[in-house]
């Protein structure tokens, strides 16, 4: 599986460091320094892949990562960063990144995370086929990457958007954090389920009417969540 990658690193020994392990698995790799090269390497290059550090010069990669996904461009980011609390995590999540690890970084995991990155951007790939899902009001069409409700648009992140589709896939089955995990990064060594009721959180102010209280995206308390239509649900007494 190989891939065109941009490695966004200012520590010269590391992105070389990364840059060896990404050649040895057959991957083209390019090396900028600062944020302000990775977003025009991204626009020239279109890349299948962008390993991102945090902390550089000119725009650090929390602004790259904004930018990017305001340009609706849709590759996977994964983050690096020798910044290690939960809040700085989840902020690179809400942002849009894809997958993100804290310094210092085991190689042979980091080539892992590539590895599933890859494999499920390109199991996902739009495809004429894909059907649109519908769930009520609430329409996701994957092969677009489009979410609506009552026909009015909603923009998502890439993790909110595959968390989701999973959803509107079973609507009425609930989706325990561990599964809907696997559909953001493929494994959860390092990311905890906070992830996931990150995304969540943001979904419901997108797609609910009121957000305190949801009635499509639900909470199924000790095992997940679930995607309903609240048209079809029991009038309370």
């Amino acid at each position: 599986m190989c891939a065109d990658v941009i490695v966004a690193e200012d520590d010269e020994k590391q992105a070389e460091l990364v840059r060896r392990y990404l050649e040895r698995e057959g991957h083209a790799v390019r090396i900028v320094g600062d944020g302000l090269a990775a977003l025009d390497a991204v626009r020239h290059q279109e890349p299948d892949l962008l390993v991102l550090d945090v902390m550089m010069p000119r725009a650090d990669g929390l602004d790259v990562v904004r930018v990017l996904r305001s340009e609706n461009r849709e590759l996977p980011v994964l983050m690096l960063t020798a910044r290690s609390t939960e809040d700085d995590l989840l902020l690179g999540l809400d942002l849009g990144a894809d997958d993100y690890m804290t310094k210092p970084y085991s190689p042979r995991e980091l080539m892992a995370r590539v590895r599933t990155l890859l494999r499920r951007t390109r199991r996902t790939a739009p495809v004429a086929e894909d059907p649109v899902l519908r769930v009520g009001a609430l329409v996701v069409d994957p092969a677009r990457h489009q979410v609506s409700v009552g026909g009015g648009a909603v923009e998502c992140t890439p993790g909110e958007f595959r968390i989701l589709a999973a959803l509107a896939a079973g609507p009425d089955r609930v989706f325990s954090r561990q599964r809907l995990l696997e559909e953001l990064h493929g494994f959860d060594r390092y990311i905890s389920a906070r992830t996931v009721d990150v995304h969540v959180m943001n979904l419901r102010k997108k797609i609910e009417r009121a957000p305190r209280r949801p009635e499509r995206l639900l909470t199924v308390f000790g095992v997940g969540y679930k995607l309903t239509d609240p048209a079809k649900a029991t009038p309370r007494a």
